[in-house]
């Protein structure tokens, strides 16, 4: 690797998500690296899907909240999230044997919330238009002794999210493409850090691009400007699960080092995207989950193949409903 003085490159690297890999083995899932005709015909070249949708809890997050809990060895651990790495820390302490109290947004999908608590963990709830969840969490973990384990920006994290890259690279190479853009459903930025930090070592022809939801594109704006950006609205997406203010202190340098430029797509995009994975692929996407699926079907690009990861499935009935009711053309 190019020799960085930055201190996302530091915080995390290969040799720690090849540690992470060796943790997560037999823990984890190897998602399938998924394929469809149809999509391939709307897209006009070869679409990979990676089915993150399909790990523990319904989303990439366990990988990174195994991999922390198992490295930190701490006594109970504390989180914030929409949902997924909610989800993924549960289950993780759950797994351990140690409590979990997770900081969840008021607006979260009450199928997140739910399941958390069936999880074992203890749900706090924030509103995320006027309350700092960083704040609460500082706090909480201050006041009970408990480890925070944060949803992107942290080194322990974003090499667990990165075992993804490694099963992508090896995918991949078994499905005959060496060259693409890879396409990964971005929020603070850990798993596409992550990916972009496993493939660059181990299959240096690929290319992580970001996605966003329009309103929400945060990391794209960031990576044209060259500096940080800050989103002017936390709240009002269908794609919750990937709404953050802005890239992570940890993951922005490797988003700004290894990534090619951000795409953004609309909502009706995702919710099309979702509708498509369901009836091609017999998958279940949320709309934040979708968006690289939906880049990759809708916004033109360069090559005869596109990999998009497909990152996660917690969605509640009515938003599946109001996917599948879309028309599948137009």
């Amino acid at each position: 690797m190019t020799e960085l003085a930055t201190a996302g490159i530091a915080a995390a690297d290969i040799h720690m998500i090849e540690a992470a890999a060796r943790r997560l083995h037999g823990h984890a899932r190897r998602t399938p690296m998924l394929s469809s005709p149809f999509l391939d015909e709307i897209a006009g070249r070869r679409v990979l899907v990676k089915a993150e949708c399909l790990q523990h809890t319904g989303s990439f997050k366990f990988r990174g909240a195994w991999n922390a809990v198992s490295a930190l060895h701490p006594p109970g651990v504390i989180a914030f999230s929409s949902g997924n790495h909610a989800q993924g820390v549960a289950l993780a302490a759950k797994l351990k044997g140690i409590p979990a109290t997770i900081i969840m947004p008021s607006d979260a999908p009450r199928i997140k919330i739910e399941n958390t608590r069936a999880l074992g963990a203890e749900v706090v709830l924030y509103d995320r238009a006027t309350e700092n969840r960083d704040a609460i969490g500082a706090s909480l973990s201050k006041e009970r002794g408990l480890t925070l384990i944060k949803p992107f920006d942290m080194a322990e994290v974003i090499a667990g999210q990165g075992t993804a890259g490694l099963e992508i690279a090896e995918q991949a190479a078994e499905a005959g493409v060496d060259a693409a853009d890879v396409l990964v459903c971005c929020g603070g930025g850990g798993l596409t850090s992550g990916i972009a930090l496993a493939l660059e070592a181990r299959a240096p022809g690929m290319r992580v691009r970001p996605v966003e939801p329009e309103g929400f594109d945060d990391v794209a704006r960031s990576l044209v400007a060259g500096e940080v950006q800050t989103n002017a609205r936390l709240t009002g997406s269908i794609c919750d699960a990937i709404v953050t203010p802005r890239p992570g202190a940890l993951t922005w340098p490797i988003l700004q080092q290894l990534c090619g430029p951000g795409l953004v797509v609309s909502e009706a995009q995702a919710l099309r995207a979702m509708a498509l994975a369901h009836d091609r692929l017999k998958i279940v996407l949320e709309p934040g989950g979708a968006v690289a699926l939906a880049a990759a079907l809708f916004l033109p690009g360069p090559g005869d193949a596109v990999i998009a990861v497909a990152t996660g499935g917690n969605v509640d009935r009515a938003m599946m409903r109001r996917a599948l009711d879309l028309p599948l053309e137009g």
